[in-house]
């Protein structure tokens, strides 16, 4: 079985986070929910820096397809997409935004780990 067409873009982008961190910050993510953890701490440093946004935008969006990669691998979600924007969709029906979560997360107002959280705990219950 193949993965939808939507999903080659944030897939594609959360490899390339995986390779930029491990090589560039010596930090390996190992698309666990665990490895979140280490991702919303990225971001933090990243914004302690302050960084601007343009400069850290397509960093952010590969956080964040990185964390709903995790979700989808999780739940067995998958992702979904309308008008450019991508989305993963749960097996309970929900839609997650990892990807605007990452941006919120670098404005101190989200967290990728919470949201694989609610995301995973949503699907067992």
């Amino acid at each position: 079985m193949t993965r939808p067409h939507a999903a080659t873009k944030p897939v594609r982008w959360a490899a390339d986070v995986v390779t930029a961190m491990r090589e560039g910050a010596r930090l390996r993510l190992d698309y666990s929910a665990q490895s979140l953890w280490r991702v919303d701490r990225m971001i933090e440093d990243i914004r302690r820096q302050e960084a601007p946004y343009a400069a850290v935008e397509t960093v952010l969006r590969g956080f964040g397809a990185y964390a709903g990669e995790v979700v989808v691998r999780l739940t067995g979600g998958e992702w979904w997409t309308t008008g450019g924007d991508h989305w993963v969709r749960t097996p309970d029906g929900h839609l997650w935004d990892p990807i605007d979560e990452a941006r919120r997360c670098y404005h101190d107002d989200g967290s990728l780990r919470l949201l694989c959280r609610d995301a995973v705990s949503g699907t067992r219950a």
